[in-house]
């Protein structure tokens, strides 16, 4: 696939994330139904609602690419997968269920087992990111189209972080420590991808935790854009992995984020 064609996809499925967004909206204002999954996390008839629209459509688009959703079970147990979608309705269920505004809608494209288009849009913020290639990521925010390019947007003589959690491991501290971390947010969606990319935050790391569908299409949105994505080890993630697990992450704005303080 070329980056004309991945281009075309991706842009395809612009208006599709839009009406996603609207609907995760409009069923929350409404009520959500709710239900606890095997593996003791939500799921609402927005989650199931979203996938179908987004699954429907990339069917449409690309027939012969399997697709992976974490709301369906089907192609989960394929143990050869090279290019397929990773889907995430809804990342950042809890808080979207609680009214909160960081929830995400995700669809990244995997093509030889790494993300090389994504798509994610955060409704309740008003912004929807995008990329469908190498220097080409970009954000949508009150129709006006912006180029990501990891440009630091924040004071020079400061590195801040994202955390899943108030509450850091110590592995996690003693990261910061090394990269010269100042001070640090939470954030609980892929949205944390997308303010690295724009240059709001410049770091991030996390245990091994949570699936795949949860960091593609970020991965794709920051590594396009200019970020830097690893494991612990430095080692490029791959995707397709058994039961789609993450493994540890260090995300960076860009490769030399701890010689920024002087």
């Amino acid at each position: 696939m070329n980056l004309a064609e991945t281009e075309k996809i991706i842009n395809s499925l612009i208006g599709t994330f839009v009406d996603s967004g609207n609907l995760s909206l409009n069923l929350r204002k409404k009520g959500l139904k709710k239900k606890i999954k095997s593996d003791n996390t939500s799921v609402t008839n927005a989650d199931i609602e979203i996938n179908k629209l987004i699954t429907k459509k990339i069917s449409n688009l690309t027939p012969n690419i399997k697709i992976i959703s974490e709301e369906t079970s089907s192609n989960k147990e394929n143990k050869t997968l090279n290019d397929f979608w990773l889907i995430d309705p809804i990342d950042g269920t809890h808080g979207y269920i609680n009214g909160k505004d960081e929830f995400t809608i995700n669809a990244a494209l995997i093509l030889n087992k790494k993300p090389i288009a994504g798509i994610i849009n955060a409704p309740e913020k008003e912004r929807l990111f995008y990329s469908f290639g190498t220097s080409n990521s970009f954000e949508i925010n009150n129709s006006i189209k912006t180029k990501l390019t990891c440009k630091k947007k924040s004071r020079q003589n400061e590195i801040n972080a994202l955390s899943y959690s108030n509450n850091l491991g110590l592995e996690i501290v003693k990261i910061h420590k090394k990269y010269n971390v100042t001070n640090f947010t939470k954030m609980k969606s892929s949205l944390k991808f997308c303010v690295i990319a724009s240059g709001e935050y410049d770091f991030y790391v996390a245990e091994p935790r949570a699936y795949e569908w949860d960091i593609a299409a970020g991965h794709a949105i920051l590594e396009n854009a200019g970020g830097i994505i690893t494991d612990f080890n430095g080692n490029e993630i791959n995707y397709g992995k058994k039961d789609f697990k993450n493994t540890s992450l260090i995300v960076k704005r860009e490769t030399n984020i701890k010689w920024m303080i002087k």
